[in-house]
């Protein structure tokens, strides 16, 4: 993936946020927050964002579940502990069966990664129509601009 666009790494972008406690065990030798790490507080951001939607509770009648279907992680400084990391994340496409999720990741105000993934909707394991509930959620978490 290229370097994300300088106006994705806005804070004010995005519909969402939620605060990451670091923890000691997330350093590597070099005493910075792994890339392990980094790609737990993207699925950890992202599942928040999506429990945020109701995502997997909007009354779609078929039983459906959302898969990852690609994660593009960037990073773009280095994170320390004991600072906690701040996530960002929006709506940045919706298909008709899948959606793109962006997320940064911010300590002290400075973007230190950036994170592009696809979500797909299924049913018996197939691409599935988003349910109207969800797309509609997914429309009121857009990017700003």
């Amino acid at each position: 993936m290229a370097k994300p666009d300088p106006a994705l790494l806005s804070p004010a972008r995005y519909a969402f946020t939620a605060e990451i406690m670091t923890r000691y065990a997330d350093l590597d030798t070099n005493g910075h927050i792994n890339n392990v790490a980094t790609a737990i507080y993207f699925e950890d951001l992202r599942v928040r964002f999506e429990h945020g939607l109701g995502v997997g509770d909007l009354g779609d009648a078929s039983p459906t579940q959302v898969v990852v279907a690609s994660i593009q992680i960037e990073y773009l400084a280095e994170a320390f502990y004991p600072d906690p990391v701040v996530g960002h994340g929006a709506v940045s496409r919706i298909g008709s069966s899948s959606w793109d999720i962006v997320t940064l990741l911010t300590q002290k105000d400075v973007p230190y990664a950036f994170c592009k993934a696809t979500l797909v909707s299924t049913a018996e394991g197939r691409p599935h129509r988003l349910a109207p509930a969800l797309q509609a959620a997914l429309e009121r978490h857009t990017l700003r601009d």
